[in-house]
């Protein structure tokens, strides 16, 4: 049991990280979809053009053929823009009655419902699908009927919010999508969506639609997966499948720009769920989107829908970008302030650089007059190493009395023996102390064996090669040699000097041996061989 919880937990961390990787990777594609939108918009109107360009070369007598052309240039218009559409149904509309053709007829009137619905113009909806016979319809346009029939009285619940009317009409909803789904082709695509729709008017939301979930995963146009993505996602309403229900949404406005849909439910549904879960941006992109889509299809009902949300998002917008406009003057600030303290130390560095330029003159100008001595360079380099070697034992000698002293005040202070040791105590810095040793030995040792390091490095590859850092001087596998060179070679000794272990001098020496080029007994020689200045 206690082996089979961790593995619980890491699955639904797993799943949770994907699912949300999911979800980014739409969202990525759907922001990429929008820098396109009008490429598919432009797509569509060439199309159209095409359409009108072929309406204009027929002859105004043939009118089975206008009809046809009116027809397809509608269906382009149907979901993109009320206005035009309006227009080709009125065109439909007088060829059907210059032909006393009731099945245009009522065709016109059917196409003509649909567009009135998708304005949100419900009473001459109404008044449109009351003008026509259902008796003399076949069987796709009863579909076709009983199906906006059952929309129409969906969306006017929607719209009453009402608890008497609204169940009501939904109630008269679900009885024309039974009527719907008996006239249709079991298993065909108008069956298994309104029986998906069905779902959705009784509530019947518990679980994801087997009916929607099925045309999914069959070959759709672009603007059909968007209608069941859409639809799909409404069965996702517990707050453990918002990532589900947001990847469906956004497929839906990814679908909805490529078919260049603009009445459409998606992108508002996608910036509310956003704005719920506090992805303000995005959400104000995706209704504001809604908005514009809205507009341009002229559906009223949608805009006053939309408008009631977007300037809310809007202001919370503005608020969250002033934030992020202070928290940038913030780091502004803060930039200059350390670009300051950069130049400020440059300045330090080049003085300081200017200084050891002379000193290095005066060191080189100093070598020139030791390279005239001989024999007294001998011994003067015996005594420094002598010198410094003894100076270096006492001066480490002298920090491990300061921390036995420090140790001893620190017990007398606990044991309430103040009087002045506090004072004494505070000012005793260790680690001062000794970087301080560290770094005059470096210099001195540098300035007695200013070669150290490039000889040192010839003992060893390129890659192998161990040169100090722009801030150090030496560093701790150069200073244990440089402590050998001043002939110190006791590694417990060096291990003091440098508050390191014995054991820890004895690998840092064989490591680095060890990538020599030449042998042990012959790199200490190479070493000690090394010329003082």
């Amino acid at each position: 049991m206690r082996i089979y919880i961790p593995i619980l937990f890491l699955m639904i961390f797993v799943n949770s990280a994907f699912a949300s990787s999911k979800t980014d990777s739409l969202l990525t594609e759907l922001k990429r979809e929008l820098t396109r939108k009008k490429v598919y918009d432009d797509q569509k109107e060439a199309h159209i053009k095409k359409l009108k360009v072929s309406l204009s070369a027929v002859s105004s007598a043939n009118y089975n053929a206008r009809y046809q052309l009116c027809s397809n240039i509608y269906e382009e218009y149907k979901v993109y823009q009320f206005d035009s559409a309006y227009v080709y149904i009125n065109k439909m509309q007088n060829i059907s009655n210059i032909l006393k053709d009731i099945p245009k007829q009522n065709d016109c009137q059917i196409k003509l419902g649909f567009i009135l619905l998708s304005a949100g113009m419900f009473k001459e909806t109404f008044d449109c699908f009351n003008s026509i016979d259902v008796k003399v319809l076949n069987n796709d346009s009863k579909i076709e009927y009983y199906s906006l029939k059952a929309r129409a009285y969906s969306d006017l619940a929607d719209y009453d919010n009402n608890d008497y009317y609204t169940q009501h009409n939904n109630a008269l909803s679900i009885k024309y999508l039974d009527s719907t789904i008996a006239l249709c082709k079991p298993y065909s695509y108008d069956w298994l969506r309104h029986q998906g729709d069905r779902q959705i008017r009784v509530g019947e939301i518990q679980k994801p639609s087997e009916y929607y979930k099925r045309l999914m995963n069959s070959s759709l146009t672009t603007h059909q997966r968007a209608m069941i993505a859409t639809g799909l996602s409404s069965f996702y309403k517990e707050p453990s499948q918002i990532e589900q229900r947001t990847d469906l949404l956004i497929t839906g406005v990814i679908n909805d720009i490529r078919s260049s849909t603009k009445e459409t439910l998606a992108s508002f549904e996608l910036g509310d769920l956003l704005y719920r879960g506090g992805n303000i941006i995005d959400a104000y992109t995706f209704i504001d989107l809604a908005m514009s889509d809205a507009e341009y299809y002229g559906a009223r009902l949608r805009k006053i829908k939309i408008g009631a949300l977007l300037p809310v998002v809007a202001a919370k917008k503005l608020v969250l970008m002033e934030n992020e406009k202070n928290k940038f003057r913030g780091y502004l600030l803060s930039i200059g302030v350390v670009s300051l303290l950069v130049l400020l130390i440059v300045f330090v560095i080049f003085n300081q650089l200017k200084h050891l330029k002379v000193k290095e003159k005066i060191i080189e100008e100093k070598n020139l007059q030791l390279e005239s001595i001989n024999e007294k360079l001998i011994e003067d380099t015996r005594i420094k190493e002598e010198y410094i070697g003894y100076f270096f034992n006492v001066i480490s000698g002298y920090i491990l009395k300061l921390e036995k002293l420090k140790r001893n005040i620190d017990r007398k202070l606990i044991a309430r023996k103040y009087e002045d040791i506090q004072l004494v105590v505070d000012e005793i810095n260790i680690k001062k102390e000794r970087d301080l040793l560290f770094y005059t030995f470096d210099h001195i040792f540098l300035k007695i064996f200013p070669n150290f390091i490039t000889v040192f490095n010839s003992l060893f590859k390129q890659d192998d090669q161990i040169w100090p850092k722009d801030h150090e001087v030496l560093n701790t596998d150069l200073r244990i040699f440089a402590l050998i060179r001043m002939g110190i070679n006791d590694n417990e000794t060096i291990a003091n000097i440098l508050e390191y272990s014995v054991n820890t001098i004895y690998v840092y020496k064989m490591r680095i041996k060890a990538k020599a080029i030449l042998s042990g007994d012959q790199f200490d020689q190479k070493i000690m061989a090394i010329k003082s200045s």
